[in-house]
């Protein structure tokens, strides 16, 4: 069980649904492991495991396969 895990507002949770079911690319800002990066994702699915929630997606640039927790990711805006 993740005792740390914060949920994440209803509303941005809708974003990120919404994300998925148009296929739309986000931006992201990732910590892990007190590191933080910039990351241009194509957002797949939801998913949750041991109490926390994950966004599934694949990273635009080297097409690796991700499952990002949901409090430590913070949509940026895209570029227009």
């Amino acid at each position: 069980m993740s005792d740390d895990y914060q949920p994440i507002d209803c509303g941005l949770y809708d974003e990120y649904e919404l994300a998925i079911m148009h296929k739309r690319p986000l931006d992201l800002q990732v910590t892990e492991a007190g590191a933080v990066t910039i990351r241009r994702v194509e957002p797949l699915d939801t998913s949750v495991a041991d109490g926390a929630e994950y966004l599934v997606c694949r990273d635009t640039e080297s097409g690796e396969t991700l499952r990002l927790r949901f409090d430590r990711i913070r949509m940026v805006p895209l570029d227009a």
